[in-house]
């Protein structure tokens, strides 16, 4: 379970360009990722624990899809640099490295871990992916979707008075 001060935390929003990570999403776990820069990765609330989030993103002016998002260091590979590794449950025909990634964080699904098998991690993103995919379908989600910070073009263009809770790195 999540500590209060994560919780009070979220929903977090995040914006920033999509840069190549550790190269093993697409390639050595078949789940492809879209990595935010050190920058947007150190605006993270301080009592945001790390570990597996689920929530919404949006890439460029396109729609609004589901996503899976890492925060941490990853103990299967052993990191040493905090990062966000966001899954949009949505095919791409192609990467979007250089893009506008915006995403919020709505809820967390469990602490990171390490696992005994590379076969095993993929087992656990892809439970992670399903759970995330269930709970997204709630209602109690959709006015996050459709919030206006998926359509504004700058961060002052967000009504603050909608966001739910304080967690924002707009």
């Amino acid at each position: 379970m999540p500590t209060t001060k994560t919780l009070g935390c979220l929903p977090f929003f995040a914006k920033g360009v999509v840069v190549k990570g550790f190269g093993r999403g697409s390639k050595e776990l078949g789940i492809p990722t879209a990595n935010y820069t050190s920058e947007v990765v150190e605006t993270l609330p301080n009592d945001l624990e790390t570990g597996i989030y689920y929530g919404y993103a949006k890439v460029d002016g396109g729609p609004v899809y589901k996503m899976v998002m890492s925060i941490g260091w990853n103990p299967f590979y052993k990191n040493v640099k905090k990062s966000m590794e966001t899954h949009i449950l949505h095919n791409f025909e192609s990467d979007f490295y250089g893009s506008m990634l915006k995403t919020c964080i709505i809820n967390y699904i469990r602490p990171e871990q390490s696992y005994e098998s590379l076969d095993a991690l993929i087992d656990a993103i892809k439970s992670d992916i399903a759970y995330a995919d269930t709970q997204l379908d709630l209602p109690e989600h959709s006015a996050l979707q459709t919030h206006s910070f998926f359509n504004a073009e700058k961060p002052q263009d967000v009504n603050t008075s909608e966001l739910i809770l304080p967690g924002s790195s707009l």
